[in-house]
């Protein structure tokens, strides 16, 4: 791959939520061959539709959590375009705010099937399907790397993710691929929204200015862009690393 792809073919999971589906865009402008996935079904073809317009898109619905959908997914990247070069591991869901010794084992396993066992399953596959070699980028998160109250489901399966992106990216050195995971910090997406509210409203905005050091919440294209440079050549010599992109949210608070 090279920095404008020159139809390389990537998958793309959560593709239909905000960063996704700004991920898919930034990859067909720059001459990829993009595989959209995701559980929810409404908007995922018409977000292919338009990406056709621009490029070479196909969508297919599947619930990562299942490890006979996830390798329906590669299957269908192999048997559309031959071949796989990359993939952002994107899908994932949050964590209502309720204390450790109050969650439930129900909403805490589902936490981590589909935040965690669905990124093992998207990286077993993935990379058994890169014989040429490729480039795999994971999201975790800012609190992938920190603690927080009241997630501690969340907490742990970001976590989890950040241990399997290092994993996979001592085992994938050897066929040429590598594995690199992004921290976000607060996005403006339906995710943010349903764990925290409007992103309009005084309150997260109070809570994102004073969380983050640039004083504001991340758009889902600042989140692309770092994913489009990881999946590309241009970041070659970047693997088993951990990248913050949260506005500062790691680097300390205003006291």
């Amino acid at each position: 791959m090279s920095g404008t792809f020159d139809k390389s073919v990537i998958i793309v999971t959560g593709a239909v939520g905000g960063i996704g589906s700004a991920t898919a865009r930034l990859l067909v402008e720059a001459g990829a061959r993009v595989v959209l996935t995701d559980v929810v079904r409404d908007g995922g073809a018409e977000l292919a539709d338009e990406l056709s317009a621009h490029g070479d898109v196909s969508f297919t619905p599947a619930d990562l959590t299942d490890e006979d959908a996830v390798r329906a997914v590669v299957a269908h990247a192999l048997d559309r375009f031959g071949r796989l070069d990359g993939a952002f591991n994107n899908a994932g869901i949050s964590q209502a705010g309720t204390p450790l010794v109050d969650l439930a084992s129900a909403d805490f396993e589902k936490v981590l099937r589909i935040n965690t066992v669905s990124v093992f399953h998207c990286l077993k596959h993935q990379m058994a399907a890169m014989t040429e070699g490729g480039s795999i980028v994971n999201t975790s998160s800012g609190l992938g790397v920190m603690g927080a109250l009241n997630q501690a489901g969340y907490i742990a399966s970001k976590h989890a993710v950040c241990g399997l992106t290092r994993a996979a990216a001592v085992e994938g050195a050897e066929r040429g691929i590598r594995v690199n995971a992004l921290l976000p910090g607060t996005v403006r997406t339906q995710m943010q929204v349903a764990a925290h509210g409007s992103a309009a409203s005084p309150a997260v905005l109070e809570r994102t200015r004073q969380l983050h050091l640039l004083g504001r919440m991340g758009e889902p294209e600042e989140i692309g862009y770092l994913a489009r440079w990881l999946l590309s050549d241009e970041a070659s010599f970047v693997t088993g690393s951990l990248l913050p992109v949260e506005g500062g949210l790691l680097a300390g608070r205003r006291l």
